[in-house]
């Protein structure tokens, strides 16, 4: 990640009195050097690391098409690694995508058991009125994912209810697996600032971005939180949909 002048930096994040970083009074070159230090450390705890394990079948897309009824520069995306396989700790796992701009308010989603081909879960989904980073978890009263079971999902933007072939759609797999023994351990004696670290560098995609997302909500000022977060979209191919932002949606409509 290239690192920006101190003057820039502060400008952009407007946290002036909150780096503390060296004393006011020390050289640039001083300023300089605490950063890169500071910046190096955290790419290094937030990268995401994929797992060592074959990639998703070669169906899997995770590309748009119909965008008529989107705007903006950035497409309808799914925030998931580049294999486009999320890995996951949870019975009901958190997904997140980006949403552009539309007046179109409503998506299906929907995840199919991939090797029975049978339709897991479905829901309708109320987007949000203005573009970015959405999220949805799976509720507590549906079936648990299976561990070491691959599910496909897809989500949709229904922009036109009658032709399925305008509609926006991007998909992805998730897989349900369980932590080693160590991980586990580590996990109960971390608190949330932590943990992201953790999932990522365990390659546990679902809870390593559920967690981040967590700790941008609770900490929405706080530097390290939003370096960690461009650092972890960096490391994925996002960076593009990095500065967009989160959004507190959705839940499945009744």
């Amino acid at each position: 990640m290239k690192w920006i002048k101190p003057s820039l930096y502060l400008a952009v994040f407007s946290l002036p009195t909150c780096l503390n970083l060296v004393p006011l009074s020390a050289s640039t070159a001083q300023v300089q050097a605490q950063l890169h230090r500071t910046e190096k450390t955290w790419q290094i705890s937030q990268a995401f690391k994929p797992p060592k394990r074959g990639d998703p079948p070669a169906s899997a897309g995770g590309s748009t098409r119909g965008s008529s009824c989107l705007t903006g520069n950035q497409p309808l995306t799914s925030l998931i690694p580049s294999n486009k396989l999320g890995l996951t700790f949870a019975q009901h796992p958190t997904f997140f995508w980006y949403v552009p701009q539309s007046p179109v308010k409503t998506a299906k989603f929907r995840i199919v058991a991939h090797k029975e081909q049978k339709l897991f879960y479905e829901t309708t989904l109320r987007l949000p009125n203005r573009p970015g980073i959405i999220s949805f978890t799976l509720p507590e009263k549906t079936p648990p994912l299976a561990v070491n079971k691959t599910y496909h999902w897809y989500l949709t933007i229904v922009c036109d209810p009658e032709d399925s072939s305008e509609n926006p759609i991007v998909d992805g797999w998730v897989e349900r697996t369980q932590p080693e023994l160590s991980l586990s351990q580590a996990l109960a004696k971390a608190d949330l600032r932590k943990q992201p670290t953790l999932y990522a560098e365990a390659g546990i995609w679902h809870e390593a971005l559920t967690t981040l997302a967590q700790l941008r909500r609770s900490e929405p000022h706080s530097l390290k939180t939003r370096l960690d977060w461009r650092q972890f979209f960096k490391s994925v191919g996002l960076s593009a949909i990095a500065s967009e932002p989160l959004i507190d949606c959705c839940k499945a409509e009744k």
